[in-house]
């Protein structure tokens, strides 16, 4: 079943501690902004956050398959996702990694890989008594037919069942290691 916009903000709001915003949105780009505190420690939370297949929505990919995706956390690493007959997409590309800290990927999701519009998706971890604050910001600039302030919002929910998928993968049961 797929959640709606203010279904997906009322959630991550009632995940408490977490707040998600459009902090701009022009024809020409946009920046959406989530942050959440995860009740981890960073090194748990970065484990999460390599391994996409556990914590992305499957809703969210083209194969319809979490399971399909990976992540190469390290600067020329894909996030990448296999298809049927052998095929493949790059979502985005590593290009900064700070193992417990930083992670920086660069590139279009979704709808936007069809357009000339690229962003950078900058993921921070930020540890205190055992719990890891989580802000993930991505400006996404160039062009799109009929502008890319349209899709600030839609993109931000989708950020946000994300962000919301990798708290709770990150807290699960034994959290991922």
């Amino acid at each position: 079943m797929k959640m709606t916009i203010a279904a997906t903000v009322l959630a991550l709001l009632a995940a408490g501690s977490a707040r998600a915003a459009v902090i701009d949105a022009q024809p020409s780009g946009f920046e959406i902004r989530h942050e959440v505190v995860v009740a981890a420690p960073a090194s748990v939370v970065w484990a999460t956050l390599v391994q996409p297949s556990k914590w992305w929505v499957s809703a969210h990919t083209w194969s319809g398959a979490s399971a399909n995706l990976s992540l190469g956390a390290a600067s020329g690493g894909c996030f990448c996702e296999r298809l049927p007959n052998g095929g493949s997409v790059l979502h985005m590309t590593t290009v900064y990694a700070a193992p417990g800290q930083k992670l920086v990927l660069s590139g279009a999701l979704g709808p936007l890989q069809t357009s000339g519009a690229s962003g950078a998706l900058t993921v921070l971890l930020a540890e205190k008594d055992g719990q890891t604050t989580v802000t993930v910001t991505y400006d996404v600039g160039g062009y799109f037919k009929g502008g890319l302030d349209k899709l600030a919002a839609p993109v931000d929910g989708v950020v946000g069942q994300q962000v919301a998928g990798l708290k709770a993968a990150a807290e699960g049961p034994q959290g991922l290691k």
